[in-house]
């Protein structure tokens, strides 16, 4: 365990914990202003997001900004993206005819499940229960959502895909088109430009797996091994079990 926590932090894990605590400003900032607005004036526009407020095009461009990075090579991102590139693909020998990425039904249970949740609130935006000012607040918590999933614990790895780590995750970019999906219910340039986005990073992922799955596939890429592995992020996960499960009776009192 002494070994565990001295390990040092990577900087790959550096830049997760730095874009955690960013969107995380960027969603209380948002909250913020929703609520002073609200109480100010109910019909301020913030809610529709017709009207752009300064906050919205700090949004705007920080997602836009990292969207369209993800479309090329970088060393400061996690190998779970960076997968779709064929410079990370170092062969394991001959490639087999067959490559056996995660079982589709994993795949189809998790599209099931997102598009249910996010229905639902769909339908409470149609029902006039919430605005869209609401939507985009969920949208900016699917973000903070995001990087606790990378750094301490995901409930599609752990409940659906049953892969080890982010390295070989199945849906790794499916992240911002997750993220962007609340947006979808308001047709403006504004969410459409983000959706447009999203969704062309998700399509050319799907596109790659389709034509190079062995390049997603630790039993053929040995890019994805452990040992060649400079994140580390499952040791965050490791040491959040185990902090936990050693505090377990503390927490019941």
């Amino acid at each position: 365990m002494a070994q565990v926590k001295g390990r040092k932090l990577s900087k790959i894990s550096a830049k997760h914990y730095g874009e955690l605590v960013f969107r995380s400003l960027l969603f209380l900032g948002a909250l913020f202003v929703y609520v002073t607005d609200r109480v100010r004036d109910p019909e301020q526009l913030f809610g529709d997001i017709r009207a752009i407020h300064p906050l919205l095009w700090v949004v705007w461009l920080v997602l836009m900004v990292e969207m369209v990075l993800r479309f090329f090579p970088s060393s400061l991102e996690s190998m779970g993206c960076q997968k779709q590139f064929a410079r990370n693909y170092q062969p394991r020998g001959e490639t087999p005819e067959r490559v056996d990425l995660k079982s589709w039904k994993s795949t189809l249970a998790i599209v099931l499940a997102w598009t249910a949740l996010n229905g639902a609130i769909g339908g409470l935006y149609f029902a006039g229960v919430i605005d869209a000012g609401i939507l985009l607040l969920i949208s900016l918590a699917y973000s903070v959502c995001d990087m606790i999933c990378i750094l301490f614990f995901c409930p599609f790895q752990t409940w659906f895909m049953k892969n080890k780590c982010c390295t070989t995750c199945r849906i790794y970019n499916w992240d911002y088109a997750m993220m962007a999906t609340p947006l979808v219910f308001v047709p403006t340039w504004y969410t459409w430009s983000l959706l447009a986005c999203a969704l062309a990073l998700l399509i050319r992922w799907e596109i790659t797996v389709r034509r190079h799955p062995e390049w997603f596939s630790e039993q053929t890429n040995c890019a994805l091994d452990c040992r060649q592995c400079e994140e580390k992020l499952c040791h965050h996960k490791k040491q959040l079990r185990r902090f936990l499960k050693d505090n377990h009776q503390r927490f019941k009192r």
